[in-house]
């Protein structure tokens, strides 16, 4: 005989005992738990609960199934809350070509822009399954979960509607490697840390202007990267090389660093820095935060005075690309496991090379190249592209908290 199916759903004050006080009531007749969904939403409680079982139709009160409907509708009125029946014979769910999960990041995040981006969803063909929240401070963080749609078209329409929002969006491939352990890498100028570390060194030198101007035309890709770093160590010439100390302690992490940092050593991840800058600041980061691998230029010292030279090969666009495959694998992890994280041109080839590619605060032409961008000035929202949520991180620190 053919299997038919229930769905019970619950909406009501939420209270201890409800999900236990249903399942009670169902455990004395003959069906089966075919599904389970539950949610609580500033304290009201939609629990859905899909049962299967054999027979005719549940209408009556003659019938088994009458029976139970009439016991579920008790418990319901006893609760003081409201129940609703729907019947059904397909427990195959309908669409499970192309699970995506979307991310939306935004502050605030508008009604406007959930309703673009759930038209943009709709128009792809697809459906939603499940909507999530992350997080609530300091930005709200909305994860989709979706079926039924292309990939790269959805990531298409829905970069055109984050830009059109003021949001940001990601779309990303459900599955076990989500959750798997991955290797991070992150740009620091700019990205980990607040400002470029060549720029306070020449705030001390005297020519900070003239050093800006030639950082911000790289980072535009207006620029070859290697050059214009010659260009700008050059005026560093005669520096004392106390000055590492000064400016050791002028930078700045950037909001959320430390959280995202801890947060994912937790979780066993691997951390690496790879940066434009130098070994002489970034080897104080990688003692700090606990950072697995590192990979930056060094500054030339010779008698205690900055040359004006970088030692050895420059890491430029391509060494940053080079260091993330070595770096994966010396971590054991595959290249469709990494995560790199960037603002500048000088990131292109690491970004295209990881499997996840995020631009954080970046110019438009690593925006352009990146699967995901966060706009934030939040380091740790990186956490939610991960499907990591703010309360996990919260219960995590007050469970195991830690200094900074």
């Amino acid at each position: 005989m053919k299997q038919r199916t229930l769905l019970i759903t619950l909406t009501g004050p939420d209270r201890p005992g409800v999900t236990a006080r249903l399942f009670t009531v169902l455990s004395g007749f003959p069906v089966d738990v075919a599904d389970v969904e539950q949610v609580v939403i500033r304290g009201r409680l939609i629990l859905g609960v899909l049962v299967a079982y054999s027979g005719g139709p549940p209408t009556g009160t003659g019938g088994t199934i009458g029976a139970m409907w009439a016991a579920v509708e008790r418990v319901a009125e006893d609760l003081g809350m409201e129940v609703e029946l729907s019947t059904g014979t397909d427990l195959q769910e309908k669409r499970r070509r192309g699970r995506l999960h979307v991310t939306v990041l935004g502050s605030p995040l508008q009604p406007a822009a959930l309703a673009g981006i759930a038209g943009r969803i709709s128009a792809a063909g697809a459906n939603i399954d499940r909507i999530e929240r992350l997080a609530h401070t300091p930005v709200i963080c909305i994860e989709l979960a979706i079926s039924g749609a292309d990939p790269a078209l959805l990531r298409t329409a829905l970069a055109a509607e984050a830009v059109l929002q003021q949001v940001d969006v990601a779309v990303q491939r459900s599955g076990l490697h989500r959750r798997a352990k991955r290797l991070i890498v992150m740009d620091v100028d700019s990205t980990l840390i607040q400002g470029e570390v060549i720029e306070l060194l020449a705030k001390h030198a005297g020519n900070m202007a003239e050093v800006e101007r030639i950082t911000t035309a790289a980072m535009r890709g207006e620029l070859d990267f290697a050059a214009s770093l010659r260009e700008r160590v050059a005026l560093l010439k005669g520096l004392p090389e106390e000055v590492f100390d000064r400016v050791r302690k002028e930078v700045v992490l950037t909001p959320g660093a430390r959280t995202l940092v801890r947060t994912l050593k937790r979780l066993d991840y691997h951390f690496a820095i790879v940066s434009g800058g130098f070994t002489q600041i970034t080897d104080s980061l990688v003692a700090e935060l606990g950072i697995d691998y590192s990979a930056a230029n060094t500054l030339e010292v010779v008698d205690g005075v900055l040359t004006g030279r970088v030692c050895g090969e420059i890491v430029d666009r391509a060494g940053k690309a080079r260091a993330l495959e070595r770096f994966a694998r010396d971590a054991g992890i595959p290249i469709s496991q990494t995560v790199a994280i960037g603002d500048g041109a000088n990131d292109l080839d690491m970004i295209s090379a990881a499997g996840l590619g995020i631009a954080f605060n970046a110019k438009p032409v690593l925006r352009q190249a990146a699967d995901a961008t966060v706009n934030v000035p939040y380091l740790d929202a990186i956490l939610y592209l991960l499907g990591i949520s703010r309360a996990e991180v919260e219960a995590a620190d007050a469970e195991d908290p830690q200094p900074g």
